[in-house]
């Protein structure tokens, strides 16, 4: 389907079923802000551009839906936003308004039989355990509520990973389900033992002096 969208270009890569906090600062998208305020309270998040011009024709982006504001006294805002979709930029629209406007094609993953469940089990577990030492390690975690549908659950899991945003984008293009969880199933292992490692040193050093376990300490004789 496609439809006209106002475009935010970002080096962040909004997932689908995921939230994401945003600080509008630049005049064209604050303007940006209150015309979607106004209007249905969606707008498009893509890659930045380059140096020569816009982000390119062709380029994956997400559907991103304002779920609540914070206006600052000097024009800015803080936004909290939920990725509610994926589309691919057809064009620009030769448009006055301050900030970019495309014509946009929404789309999902292509048919496909339903990744096995035991799978989807595993995934959500790798994610349960994410969540645990990301919640040591920054003292909060905030996901929403795991989804039912196995495409989403994917981005959600897939939100946590501390990776480079075109790792993301790649992630973000890729139209198989079934595909995006097996990627993550062998990504996963190796991420835990580096975050739980992560997580197990600070929590130990958090308890150093507060009652927690003593080293073993040898002397010599």
């Amino acid at each position: 389907m496609a439809r006209r969208l106002p475009l935010f270009p970002l080096n962040v890569v909004l997932l689908p079923g995921t939230l994401q906090p945003l600080h509008i600062f630049e005049p064209r998208y604050r303007d940006m802000l209150q015309d979607c305020l106004r209007t249905d309270r969606q707008f498009g998040l893509v890659p930045i551009g380059t140096a020569e011009g816009p982000p390119p024709i062709g380029v994956v982006g997400t559907l991103a839906q304002v779920r609540g504001t914070q206006p600052l006294e000097d024009g800015r805002a803080n936004i909290v936003v939920s990725g509610e979709g994926r589309f691919r930029l057809e064009r620009y629209l030769d448009d006055p308004l301050p900030y970019l406007v495309g014509m946009v094609e929404l789309f999902d993953d292509e048919p496909e039989d339903p990744p096995p469940p035991e799978r989807v089990a595993e995934l959500r577990k790798l994610g349960e355990r994410c969540v645990t030492a990301l919640g040591a390690l920054t003292g909060s975690v905030q996901i929403p509520e795991w989804s039912a549908e196995p495409g989403l659950i994917s981005f959600q899991v897939a939100s946590l990973l501390q990776v480079d945003p075109d790792f993301q984008q790649r992630f973000l293009s890729i139209r198989s389900a079934g595909h995006r969880i097996v990627l993550l199933l062998e990504l996963l292992p190796s991420v835990l033992t580096d975050l739980e490692g992560r997580a197990l040193v600070r929590t130990r050093a958090k308890q150093n002096g507060r009652g927690g376990a003593s080293p073993d300490i040898t002397t010599p004789r």
